[in-house]
């Protein structure tokens, strides 16, 4: 038993490195090389954006299905032979010279996220670990939070090198890697079977009980509005950093202070432990996206609290990435998790989905002044709906 848990630590760490090569060669890569592949394409922003939209929209209607695999044992497949594809798709990207191209490369990566992040990892762990699964997914984040960090500064030397395409082709090199790590790490995991401690599939009717919950729709609308709120900034960061009054390397080294902010607020819940509730843990995090929006926009008077958003939002995004899981499987049980948090995961994905666009269009109709007051009001949203939930937790669960 000795030997399975020190190997099934090796594999979340082995895990954790994999979730942030695909991160930040096929999320962090699109914001990170904008400006440049606006310039290397000719095409506009909304056009670039019509990419990563439509591979969101997708990866929304496959989550569901993703999430029934995992229940049924098949995590650990898609953790291997999706981010190969994912890889493809980047490296396509790279090659495409029409609009038609550059979007059917994204429905390929759209097709590899469904069961390549974080939504399939987590529930992949919570299936193999059970109670340990918190622990497992707060490693995975703490490592994970790095791939903006890799992938801004890494995207401002290769777009200068290489112009953005190019810089593509060195970003599937990334996804690529993470192929490998994954295939170790699943193998390790899955030997907890001979242990007996496999998870059985979900027992029928567990996910459509879960549907007919309010709790279940607040979770998914709160989080839809600030994963909006967090999609539109970080698609934009750049965009939105020297319209503050940055400069371009002081932009770049801005948005890279994010990855390490989310790493921070992690380490900080890590070491509050059982001192801090879920709940609590909740209403924090979002009330920093809250501050975040605040900071960005009163940043136009004095551009450095570019970095104190930075700080803020970073902290309170990455916070959610551990507490959405958790908070579902507090609320709504983890009988049927992999089927009730891919379900769940549909209103934030698609928030993701739209956020490149919506961006582009909020640009267009009133340019970075319209931005700001809309994404502020996200996360006020965001942190209201979760604020409900938690002070009527148990009307809501009837």
């Amino acid at each position: 038993m000795a030997g399975v848990a020190e190997k099934g630590g090796l594999a979340v760490w082995l895990l954790a490195l994999g979730q942030t090569l695909i991160y930040a060669g096929c999320y962090y890569s699109f914001p990170a090389l904008l400006p440049d592949l606006v310039a290397a394409t000719g095409w506009t922003k909304g056009e670039l954006a019509l990419g990563p939209t439509l591979a969101f929209l997708i990866m929304a209607g496959l989550t569901p299905f993703t999430g029934r695999l995992v229940d049924r044992g098949l995590g650990g497949e898609m953790l291997v032979w999706l981010p190969v594809l994912c890889a493809l798709g980047v490296a396509g990207l790279g090659l495409a010279d029409s609009l038609t191209g550059w979007l059917a490369m994204w429905a390929v990566i759209g097709i590899a996220q469904s069961g390549s992040l974080y939504e399939t990892c987590f529930a992949f762990l919570t299936r193999r670990l059970g109670d340990g699964a918190r622990a497992a997914i707060t490693r995975v984040t703490l490592v994970a939070g790095f791939a903006g960090t890799l992938a801004f500064p890494l995207g401002h030397w290769l777009g200068a090198a290489v112009g953005g395409q190019g810089a593509l082709m060195v970003f599937a090199g990334l996804v690529l890697l993470a192929a490998p790590l994954n295939a170790i790490a699943v193998r390790q995991l899955r030997k907890r079977e001979r242990a007996g401690q496999a998870a059985p599939e979900s027992p029928p009717g567990v996910l459509q009980a879960a549907l007919r919950k309010p709790a279940f729709w607040i979770i998914a609308v709160g989080f839809l509005a600030v994963y909006l709120n967090h999609g539109i900034l970080i698609t934009y960061a750049l965009i939105l950093f020297s319209d503050r009054g940055a400069a371009p390397g002081l932009a770049a080294l801005a948005a890279a202070c994010i990855g390490p902010a989310q790493v921070a607020g992690r380490l900080v819940l890590l070491g509050a432990g059982a001192r801090v509730s879920t709940g609590q843990a909740t209403v924090a995090s979002l009330g920093g996206t809250v501050l975040a929006g605040a900071l960005l926009w009163l940043a136009g008077a004095a551009p450095v609290l570019i970095f104190a958003f930075a700080l803020a939002q970073g902290a309170g995004i990455g916070l959610t990435s551990i507490l959405r899981p958790v908070l579902i499987a507090e609320i709504l049980g983890r009988k049927g998790f992999g089927a009730i948090s891919g379900a769940a995961a549909v209103a934030p994905i698609l928030a993701s989905a739209a956020a490149p666009s919506v961006g582009a269009a909020l640009l267009a109709l009133g340019g970075p002044g319209l931005v700001y007051p809309v994404c502020l009001g996200l996360a006020v949203t965001g942190l209201g709906l979760m604020g409900l939930l938690l002070a009527r937790r148990d009307q809501y669960m009837v």
